[in-house]
């Protein structure tokens, strides 16, 4: 792996010198030939996209439930529109565009099914095996769970890809993952692009949440108008546009949440940078606090948000009922495959003796393995042909 750079980068066309230069990448886990006609990390977001991994988004949750109707989010379509406002910030903050989208579409690709619930149970199932997190999950899919190239399993990303995706991670994971988690271990911070792609994350699904939970009838209007981030914008669209139809002042709205949120995260973002006289990427990872940030006023507001829809939306009883079931489905099979690993497709029997001859807990890590790559469809019909007596194959 290459040594870190330690001379200012040049910035290009359009780029800050704080941020992340393909020119200067640390490097990827196995050595390649530069790219053709293509960045280093244009390279990474192409072999995303064409992951099975990310395939496989389209048939996972984001709050409801695939097949609970076609208009809702799932994972696919939320990281393309983290991609969208992630790259539109970059842009605006002379930030690396193509590093900042292949974060976002990769940021979710250890997802389990059934979304959060399925996370909770599947990390219930492993709490004395290892635990499970979707970032780290995230990581050893783009590490290793992957298999299409010929020289190395995995994508074989670039350092600052694969420091973005891991989002979270524990001290004890930390010292086991290396220099990728090495800021765990010093308090640092990771490059801009990971940090504007953390915060694009949540004005995305916080924002989008509010437009599922509407259509879902989970939420109103009235409600949500206890928000002061909502009121403000739906007062703004009810006064301008007096005969709009309700669908339409919701999706203005949301729209107009949206660009305050973005709006003043650049120009907070931008002061902070600025007074934090950072020039180089290293200097960013050195600093003791993020600096991709809301102004303090924004922040607030966005905090009244994410915990109206924590009390509203996510603890809704139809939701909480999809939350027990999709738990009870990831528990049962975990619990089933460890009981009797020949109902395993064989080759995950073969993936999870691999692993066994490593780590004590190698079999019960590639059964995690096996259900965190399951889509949403693909777990109910599993337990279905596992539980279900009336199907005998």
């Amino acid at each position: 792996m290459a040594e870190p750079a330690t001379e200012t980068p040049p910035t290009g066309p359009g780029l800050a010198p704080y941020a992340a230069a393909p020119a200067h990448s640390r490097g990827r886990r196995h050595p390649e030939p530069a790219p053709n006609h293509r960045g280093e990390f244009q390279r990474d977001r192409d072999r995303i996209v064409h992951s099975t991994a990310f395939r496989r988004l389209k048939y996972k949750t984001q709050v409801f439930v695939s097949h609970e109707g076609d208009l809702f989010r799932n994972r696919l379509t939320h990281s393309l529109e983290v991609a969208q406002i992630a790259r539109s910030s970059a842009r605006a903050l002379g930030l690396n565009e193509d590093l900042t989208e292949a974060i976002a579409l990769a940021h979710d690709l250890g997802h389990t099914p059934f979304g959060h619930a399925g996370q909770r149970a599947l990390n219930n199932c492993m709490r004395d095996r290892g635990g499970f997190e979707h970032n780290l999950q995230s990581l050893r899919i783009v590490d290793f769970l992957e298999q299409h190239y010929a020289e190395f399993d995995g994508l074989n990303l670039t350092f600052e890809t694969r420091e973005g995706v891991l989002k979270h991670c524990s001290q004890e994971n930390a010292k086991r993952l290396g220099p990728v988690a090495e800021r765990f271990l010093k308090d640092g911070q990771p490059s801009l692009e990971a940090q504007l792609t953390n915060v694009a994350d949540e004005v995305a699904y916080n924002n989008h949440d509010i437009d599922d939970g509407l259509r879902a009838g989970l939420l109103t209007m009235e409600q949500l108008c206890e928000v002061e981030l909502f009121r403000v914008r739906y007062e703004q669209v009810r006064s301008r546009y007096p005969t709009l139809e309700a669908r339409r002042v919701q999706h203005e709205t949301v729209r107009r949440m949206i660009d305050a949120l973005v709006s003043d995260l650049i120009i907070s973002s931008r002061v902070a940078v600025s007074a934090a006289g950072v020039d180089h990427p290293d200097a960013v990872r050195a600093f003791p606090e993020p600096l991709i940030r809301f102004s303090p006023e924004m922040a607030l507001q966005n905090r009244e948000l994410k915990r109206f829809l924590r009390q509203n939306l996510y603890h809704h009883h139809r939701v909480h009922r999809m939350t027990v079931k999709a738990q009870r489905i990831v528990q049962d099979l975990f619990n089933a495959f460890m009981d009797d690993a020949k109902l395993l497709p064989e080759h995950f029997q073969a993936h999870g003796r691999r692993l066994a001859e490593h780590d004590e807990h190698g079999l019960a890590r590639g059964i995690a393995d096996y259900i965190a790559g399951m889509t949403d469809r693909h777990a109910i019909r599993e337990h279905h042909r596992v539980f279900d007596l009336r199907t005998l194959i």
